[in-house]
């Protein structure tokens, strides 16, 4: 059992009731995570900050779902599986695509999978991707940019699923048919 609070708009710190009324706005609900997350409102002003820099960032919608799928099926964190399943379930991906992600096995696309592996290499070398592992990246026709979007991505969902995993976010009921648990190692 979490020790934990799950804030509503009216029961969360005062500092982080504008950011959890935006989320709820945007979702049409409040995720149980960010209601977590409000018990803390420095992070989560710090998570939705890095994520809206990062939904800005010079990778595209598509090659940002798999660096935080790569991320969150690393970190096991089933919320963010299940809620970037979502995500890519309304973008179109092809469902390939989802269930390899979902996996973390190989992708169908070379350069989406490229994309993963340099994603799991900045998290496996904490940023010191070895030089090989750039080059292939890069020759997969990503920019030097997108190197360092990848680290954004790697930060901001270091902070999502480690909070997750700290406060046993559930999944929200919306989530249920996206649910996902790490495989039996």
């Amino acid at each position: 059992m979490s020790v934990f609070t799950t804030h509503t708009p009216e029961t969360a710190p005062a500092a982080a009731r504008p950011a959890i009324e935006g989320v709820r706005r945007k979702f049409g609900w409040l995720p149980a995570p960010v209601g977590l997350m409000a018990e803390s409102p420095e992070l989560l002003a710090g998570f939705l900050t890095a994520n809206r820099h990062f939904e800005s960032s010079g990778l595209a919608p598509l090659e940002r779902e798999v660096v935080v799928l790569a991320v969150a099926g690393r970190n096991e964190c089933h919320v963010c599986v299940a809620l970037h399943t979502a995500t890519l379930t309304r973008l179109g991906a092809d469902p390939e695509l989802i269930d390899a992600l979902r996996a973390g096995t190989p992708l169908p696309d070379a350069r989406l999978e490229a994309l993963r592996r340099f994603t799991l290499a900045v998290l496996d070398h904490r940023g010191a991707v070895p030089d090989d592992g750039v080059h292939a990246f890069l020759a997969a026709g990503f920019e030097r940019r997108h190197a360092l979007d990848v680290v954004l991505g790697v930060g901001t969902y270091t902070i999502s699923t480690f909070a997750n995993r700290l406060t046993a976010a559930p999944l929200d009921p919306p989530l249920a048919a996206y649910a996902w648990e790490p495989a039996a190692a």
